[in-house]
């Protein structure tokens, strides 16, 4: 067995191991972690089996093909870019199976305990809210693509800095109303989840980005793991999730010119027929390009740990207050990570670096075990802030489902992108004290009781409200 087969062999199987683990544990950690097994499945399995199998010659346009893994030979190359990947994936699935054995093995009390329903489900002021949130954020989404300033994926800076951050409250409502959104109309629920989702289509052919489709297909797989699973359930997220990365190539062809259609048919075209039609999803799943820029820039070739620190703790400090340039590790690792191995001199981009890949240009093997349990840490804050009672931790929940860190993203990337979005945690903040300002006068205005916010109506009484 050549050296490649093998160690695409061990990520196979570390990814079996944690999707394994993941259907026995409850409640809403099982589908990040089944969504992390597709997501690396596609960036470390199904991607280097592609290039084994064709050996591609690099071209411009195609990111399959990596010109360093051509020019080393793809079997030693891959073998070689794959063992800290595989290190990685099997700590991690460690770590899975330990959490899923202490969840498992905890007293018959614990276990049997009802499942619990988040507070903010019930919380009529908040889901107001999010309808504010999105209503506002799909103004600024029309005020970018009127000024043309929507930005795409991976690049360094948003056009408008202002519009960007009123598009970020229109994702946090999508998700929001997404997974808690209720109403005793089923058919009430389904025509505004399928207009939500379409939205989140219609944006991510906008941008050119598949993060907006994913977290709303994400969003339904955790609103279902809220409210239990059926069959039907299981099989409308698996379609919508094909439906998602099908239509999102569908309507990017809208957009593409003749010219550039016949030159990536050509591009494609020395691949064999049956791997064509998922050539658009493996270019989307790029983490095996960050590999082997670690690979290639070796073990503590780029920050120091106080450097790493200090760029953390300055991410989630706003700039306004900083009065510096914020660290951006995306576009720092295009230049100094990716640019020791290809020219990046005309190139100004941000790539996504991933945990595995981050420490181990960082720490060697060392710093790929606290990039892993710094993920599996944050996967777990994240189950639980979608229970909690404080606002903040819930909208920074709802925002985790959307932005990609806990898939493509290291420390470094995570703790910037969570900074970004403490802005928008103060705006939801804002929002939610003015909406249920509103609520109490008009209450006081219309002489009738006021009920307990927090409290879950139920049947006319909830519907009333609505009304």
């Amino acid at each position: 067995m050549a050296p490649a087969h093998s160690e695409v062999l061990l990520v196979a199987g570390a990814l079996a191991t944690i999707f394994v683990a993941a259907m026995f544990l409850p409640g809403v950690a099982r589908i990040f972690l089944i969504a992390q097994t597709g997501y690396w499945t596609l960036s470390y399995v199904a991607r280097p089996v592609v290039l084994l199998w064709t050996e591609p010659e690099p071209h411009y346009g195609d990111n399959v093909p990596d010109p360093r893994l051509a020019q080393f030979g793809y079997d030693d190359g891959i073998a070689l870019i794959l063992r800290p990947v595989a290190f990685g994936l099997w700590f991690y699935a460690a770590l899975v199976v330990a959490y899923t054995v202490w969840t498992r093995t905890r007293t018959r009390r614990d276990a049997e305990k009802p499942q619990r329903t988040p507070p903010f489900a019930g919380d009529p002021v908040f889901v107001q809210t999010l309808f504010v949130l999105y209503g506002l954020g799909t103004l600024g989404r029309l005020a970018a693509v009127a000024t043309g300033t929507t930005g795409t994926a991976g690049e360094l800076e948003s056009p408008n800095p202002l519009i960007n951050l009123v598009t970020i409250l229109a994702t946090l409502g999508a998700v929001g109303l997404i997974v808690f959104f209720r109403s005793d109309s089923g058919r009430t629920t389904m025509l505004v989840l399928g207009a939500i989702i379409f939205g989140e289509l219609l944006w991510t052919a906008t941008v050119q980005s598949k993060t907006p489709i994913m977290g709303a297909a994400l969003a339904i797989a955790v609103r279902f793991a809220m409210t239990g699973w059926t069959r039907a359930k299981v099989a409308g997220v698996l379609s919508l999730s094909v439906l998602a990365v099908g239509a999102f190539g569908w309507l990017q062809s809208f957009k593409t010119t003749p010219a550039a259609k016949a030159e990536a048919a050509q591009v494609d075209a020395q691949y064999p027929e049956i791997v064509q039609p998922f050539l658009p999803l493996l270019r989307r799943f790029d983490l095996l390009e960050a590999a082997t820029d670690s690979w290639f820039a070796g073990p503590g070739s780029w920050l120091t740990p106080g450097e790493v620190v200090r760029h953390a703790l300055e991410s989630l400090v706003p700039t306004q207050l900083l009065g510096a340039e914020k660290f951006r590790s995306g576009a720092a690792w295009a230049v100094e990570v990716r640019g020791g191995s290809v020219d990046m001199s005309t190139v100004s981009v941000s790539l996504a670096e991933g945990n595995i890949n981050e420490g181990y240009v960082l720490g060697g093997y060392i710093g790929v075990a606290l990039g892993v349990s710094f993920t599996f840490v944050l996967l777990l804050i994240w189950a639980h802030a979608l229970y909690s009672h404080s606002l903040a931790l819930a909208i920074l929940g709802l925002a985790m489902i959307e932005v990609p860190v806990l898939f493509e993203r290291g420390i470094l990337g995570t703790v910037e992108t969570l900074g970004k979005y403490l802005q928008a945690v103060v705006l939801a903040w804002l929002a939610y004290l003015v909406v249920g300002e509103y609520r109490r006068r008009v209450d006081e205005l219309s002489g009738a009781p006021r009920r307990p916010e927090t409290a879950r109506p139920s049947g006319k009484t909830r519907t009333a409200q609505w009304v």
